[in-house]
């Protein structure tokens, strides 16, 4: 036990030496291109915090894409601080491209932050949601039950998916006063014939 927690300590201390390095490094090649004061700190963790947003959005399993993007760009900005520092860069004399890029880094990080927040979950995660915590039913004229076929198809069918299929059954039954057919409930939900006939029957 005491060498685990060994481990944990040294992972946890070389984490912290190497994010203060990092952090450190920003700040200075935000304060060589002109930002001052409280600014020249926002840059470090505006970076730090787009990298992690990022990586968190890669661990959820959604929008990949997007997450892999936007943690390139904040890798590439903290790997560009580290190395301007190095002495590759004069920075008493900051070229004109490198106070731009500074300049222009607030609003693609709010861009980034933003995108990675609100960006929609994918079907199939709604679809893991409402499985696991299930949203009441509002409540609504209950339609007539639908014609069914005699046996219930071997078709597997999401929770969710019926729960979705009654809301639909409602509405039609409200808005046309008839009970919604199988034809049209496929055609509203969007899936194959079989599975259509599966949920019907399970309406």
């Amino acid at each position: 036990m005491r060498a685990r927690l060994a481990r944990v300590d040294a992972v946890l201390v070389q984490a912290l030496i190497a994010a203060a390095l990092s952090f450190a490094h920003i700040h200075d090649v935000a304060v060589a291109a002109g930002q001052d004061g409280w600014k020249a700190w926002a840059y470090p963790v505006s970076v730090d915090l787009l990298l992690v947003a990022a990586w968190r959005r890669l661990r959820s399993g959604t929008g990949k894409a997007a997450a892999w993007c936007w943690f390139v760009i904040a890798l590439a900005a903290s790997l560009g601080a580290n190395v301007a520092t190095a002495g590759l860069l004069d920075l008493a004399d900051v070229p004109a491209w490198l106070r731009i890029l500074v300049a222009g880094w607030p609003a693609v990080a709010f861009l980034g932050g933003t995108l990675l927040a609100h960006s929609a979950p994918d079907l199939a995660e709604v679809i893991d949601d409402q499985e696991d915590e299930p949203e009441p039913a509002p409540e609504a004229p209950t339609p007539p039950a639908i014609e069914a076929p005699a046996e219930r198809p071997p078709v597997p069918v999401p929770t969710a998916l019926v729960d979705h299929a009654r809301k639909v059954a409602a509405e039609h039954h409200t808005r046309t006063g008839t009970p919604i057919d199988t034809p049209t409930l496929r055609a509203r939900l969007g899936v194959p014939e079989p599975m259509a006939e599966a949920i019907a029957a399970r309406l």
